[in-house]
């Protein structure tokens, strides 16, 4: 499903979210059509470890001490933004020069990262500026019933990522 260009909606540490593969343009174009979301802010991406998001950041622009803060916090719900690798995609950065990153121990998208054998685009389960979906019956409700929709439980989390930059250690999203 995801290697064929679709969407999907899967379970997160606090919702529903949609993915997609991040390597494929025709894949993020749908997203971006399904949300009715700006290229310019870029996507998060959502991995089982370290490994699947590598070849994403420029890891030579990062200090020792960062990298600590980083795997003191991984994984789990903090995503960091991370300098990106110069050969990332713009619908990847949109018009930052950061790629945003998460290693995640929610087990539905361990299990869904590993059995994709990479990284997946991770953005709430909503049209933009509407509420998130956090039941299998609302992401049908808002995005039809044959939406290709990866059944599991959402995690404990009461709301959505933090969202750090590593590089000047400011506090993007905080809930």
């Amino acid at each position: 499903m995801l290697h064929d260009d679709n969407v999907i909606a899967y379970p997160t540490e606090s919702m529903f979210g949609l993915g997609c593969n991040p390597n494929s343009k025709k894949a993020i174009k749908k997203l971006l059509i399904l949300k009715k979301r700006s290229i310019e802010k870029g996507f998060i991406l959502v991995a089982s470890d370290f490994n699947q998001i590598k070849m994403y950041v420029n890891e030579n622009n990062l200090s020792n001490k960062q990298k600590q803060k980083i795997f003191f916090h991984w994984p789990g719900p903090f995503t960091f933004l991370l300098p990106a690798n110069p050969d990332v995609p713009y619908w990847l950065t949109g018009k930052f020069n950061t790629v945003a990153v998460r290693i995640s121990a929610h087990i539905e998208i361990i299990k869904l990262c590993n059995a994709f054998k990479g990284a997946l685009i991770s953005t709430s389960a909503n049209i933009s500026n509407f509420t998130p979906c956090f039941t299998p019956e609302e992401v049908l409700k808002c995005f039809g019933k044959d939406f290709p929709l990866l059944h599991g439980k959402i995690g404990n989390e009461k709301n959505p990522s933090k969202i750090i930059n590593i590089i000047n250690g400011k506090l993007i999203r905080h809930v």
